[in-house]
């Protein structure tokens, strides 16, 4: 996948949509105290197996924060995942993602949960809620690549691949990502 990105530029956030920039006051210990942080939805994740590829199903896409501080990533390297801003299951959530950026039908029942957890806590506190499924090919129904103006392209990373696509800096990834592998590999391959 190639990105060519042009006239990137900042502006500062005004009735923003999905993450709300706040300053925080409190006092802590006697000490008064401040903080920057944005108020965000949470979100879920899904590691996709695809049994008759031994690889995992990821998504690549553009994310322009990661491209502000590196111009170098002109995608990263995800979990199938979405925010949870709707009135449903987080296992409907994960289904719904699946189909839209993969383009697989998967069973509720075939959904599993692994943990959940927060993401840059730092910064937004969000948690992210973590799945496993199982894929195969009698289950695509569609190319995938995201609804609207998505621009996801799936990438099959074979299993075997996995434990040095961990620690490869030249790919940006997200934790959830990686985490997800060592759990594949201490609870579903040993290897």
């Amino acid at each position: 996948m190639k990105n060519r990105i042009t006239h990137f530029k900042t502006y500062p956030l005004e009735n923003t949509k999905f993450v709300h920039p706040v300053k925080i006051t409190y006092n802590q210990n006697g000490k008064d105290k401040a903080w920057e942080a944005v108020r965000s939805f949470d979100s879920v994740a899904v590691l996709l197996y695809h049994e008759e590829f031994d690889s995992f199903l990821l998504v690549k896409q553009f994310r322009p924060p990661v491209y502000l501080n590196d111009e170098s990533q002109t995608f990263t390297y995800e979990l199938c995942a979405g925010i949870v801003d709707k009135n449903a299951s987080l296992e409907v959530i994960v289904q719904e993602e699946i189909d839209e950026e993969c383009g697989y039908k998967v069973e509720l029942n075939a959904i599993s949960k692994i943990t959940s957890f927060y993401t840059n806590v730092g910064v937004s506190g969000a948690k992210q809620h973590l799945y496993y499924a199982v894929i195969n090919e009698s289950m695509n129904i569609h190319t995938g690549g995201g609804i609207h103006d998505e621009e996801i392209e799936l990438y099959f990373l074979k299993v075997q691949e996995a434990k040095s696509f961990i620690f490869d800096e030249s790919k940006a990834k997200t934790p959830g990502l990686m985490f997800s592998f060592y759990w594949f590999f201490e609870h579903k391959r040993l290897s």
